[in-house]
């Protein structure tokens, strides 16, 4: 939505802003933490990426993930964390990750999956499906999607 009162030329300007900083951040998390994040990875400002065990996340090409979505590469309760824990949580390419999704640690999800809004994913998931609900079960398979978990 375009606020009436700034023009076109601003506004343009400032979604190439926008995504100017959220390229920079996807770069922070592949340089500095170690996750293993394609570049074209569109993350949300308000996600959570698990800093604890970073190198234990990654991340396929034209994936999107929205906001208050929480990606865990650890568990300290059941002592999956530190060096000694090499179970990667792994997101496909061509994904779409709801908000308030929650991905637990040593999940891995499929290419081209849509992964609804507020859904717990316990298992892994299989590629070209929906998965939805606490704990995430598959709704539909054999989907297509295109970049971004965009349904063909």
């Amino acid at each position: 939505m375009r606020l009436r009162f700034i023009n076109q030329r601003v506004f343009m300007w400032l979604v190439g802003f926008r995504d100017g900083l959220l390229w920079l951040r996807t770069w922070y998390f592949r340089k500095l933490y170690g996750m293993n994040i394609a570049p074209d990875v569109r993350i949300s400002f308000k996600a959570r990426l698990d800093k604890t065990n970073p190198r234990c996340v990654e991340i396929r090409e034209k994936t999107y993930i929205a906001f208050d979505t929480i990606i865990l590469a650890h568990d300290y309760a059941t002592r999956r964390h530190g060096g000694q824990f090499e179970q990667k949580t792994r997101i496909g390419a061509n994904c779409f990750i709801g908000c308030g999704a929650i991905i637990l640690p040593g999940v891995s999800i499929g290419d081209q999956v849509i992964v609804g809004a507020g859904s717990v994913v316990t298992k892994d998931v299989p590629a070209q499906s929906i998965v939805a609900g606490n704990p995430a079960k598959v709704v539909r398979s054999g989907i297509q999607t295109i970049a971004y978990g965009r349904l063909v």
